[in-house]
């Protein structure tokens, strides 16, 4: 059967027009010794391709091909550029397409909308993304610390990468600047957060790969080390030596208050007096504090409350319990506890943190309500259900007869009273 229909060269549902046909085929010499005309003219080559020269001397290789009927032209390159041969191998590679029933000219175009969307799908937009979509679930200042993280130590080298070309050892190379300053804990999570980063991007259509899931253990691990904390038995020399410190008192009422309230040393340093009610007896730290996405009570004792009537007079008209001695609008430094402590011989031995470890343990052997004790620790509960139980019952009035117990406990290895072992089993635990 003739091939040939209505003028052209069937293929499919396109055509090639029967004048394209190659016939005689352009070589460089004619491109090279081609004139310049008034106006745009062709160069045939063949089966639709041909160079069109215009007035100012450029040339322009072109495709004519017919799709669903319709004629199209395909923009193939600019000469010299692109060769003749390089001309004539991509004009096959279209009319391999055409075979396929699909039209060259929209593969191109989904082809370059691909690339651009690659080339503006950057690690840096995909970080801000990511973090904007989370900063939900942490609160404010954790989520600044982690961009700040960010913005530090990824984005220099990878904020205008592409995801699709970021690979292992790329990303590698980056984290390991952070582990070679010595911060072992930074570059871990640094990695952790390069791992969520394209899983979302994963998740969301733009990237196919994740190559910080890829190093699983290329990073240096630094040796567990806990805190180091006192045992109960050691808290009335403790006290002792505390009271003959030389620090000041404001720095040894921030150490009682640690101890008496077992929160964590940040949140110690940056109490406000505006966050305490003497008349419910209770302290609210607020969520822009804490490392929870809710406001955290700590019940106040008796002890508490006498010690807040003592310190009132020395910081009571700043806006912090505890601010620092060159401003005093800001809380004193991370390191003052700290160094008393050390300066009393317990350097290696105790530190302002470790008091949680001390109280969690005693609290724990005396039968107090395990969830009670871990609310008033403003641990983070890892299993969901748990944590939404534990959240709603906020356990208050044991934690209120518990921090009592504490601190009548706190009081006695401090005076040197006799301690009466007292146990809150599980006939007296909270049924909230």
């Amino acid at each position: 059967m003739d091939s040939r229909i209505h003028g052209g060269y069937k293929c499919g549902y396109n055509m090639y027009p029967a004048e394209n046909v190659p016939a005689m085929a352009l070589t460089d010499f004619a491109i090279k010794s081609a004139v310049v005309k008034d106006k745009a003219y062709r160069l045939t080559d063949g089966a639709g391709l041909f160079l069109l020269v215009h007035p100012n001397g450029s040339k322009y290789w072109r495709l004519r091909y017919y799709y669903l009927g319709k004629e199209k032209l395909l923009a193939l390159g600019v000469y010299p550029r692109l060769t003749l041969a390089e001309a004539r191998k991509k004009a096959l590679e279209a009319r391999k397409i055409l075979d396929d029933g699909n039209d060259p000219g929209e593969v191109k175009k989904q082809a370059r909308l691909a690339r651009l969307g690659e080339a503006q799908n950057t690690f840096g937009v995909m970080a801000v993304e990511w973090w904007e979509h989370k900063r939900g679930e942490w609160v404010d200042h954790h989520a600044e610390r982690i961009i700040g993280y960010i913005r530090k130590d990824l984005l220099p080298a990878l904020g205008d990468r592409p995801l699709a070309e970021i690979q292992p050892p790329e990303l590698l190379a980056v984290i390991r600047k952070v582990e070679q300053r010595g911060a072992l804990d930074v570059a871990a999570r640094d990695l952790q957060f390069c791992t969520s980063i394209f899983r979302y991007a994963i998740q969301t259509g733009r990237a196919k790969f994740n190559p910080a899931a890829e190093l699983a253990g290329a990073l240096k691990s630094r040796k567990q080390q806990h805190r180091p904390s006192l045992k109960v038995a050691d808290l009335p020399e403790f006290f002792i030596k505390l009271r003959e410190s030389p620090s000041s008192i404001v720095t040894k009422f921030a150490i009682k208050l640690t101890i008496l309230t077992f929160l964590r040393p940040g949140e110690i340093r940056t109490a406000r007096w505006q966050d305490f009610d003497l008349e419910k007896r209770e302290w609210r730290v607020p969520t822009s504090l804490m490392k929870m996405k809710t406001e955290h009570i700590v019940p106040l004792a008796d002890q508490v409350l006498e010690l807040l009537e003592e310190l009132r007079p020395l910081t009571g008209r700043y806006p912090l319990l505890f601010p620092g001695d060159r401003n005093r609008h800001l809380p004193m430094s991370e390191n003052t506890m700290n160094q008393c402590i050390n300066r009393m011989g317990y350097q290696g031995m105790a530190t302002p943190h470790g008091f949680r470890a001390t109280a969690s343990s005693v609290l724990n052997e005396k039968g107090f309500n395990r969830d009670a004790i871990e609310r008033q620790l403003a641990h983070m509960e890892r299993n969901k259900v748990r944590a939404a139980y534990t959240h709603h019952a906020e356990f208050l009035d044991e934690r209120r007869r518990m921090m009592q117990w504490w601190a009548d406990h706190v009081e006695k290895l401090e005076t040197g009273n006799n301690v009466v072992s007292v146990s809150f089993g599980a006939t007296q635990r909270s049924t909230q």
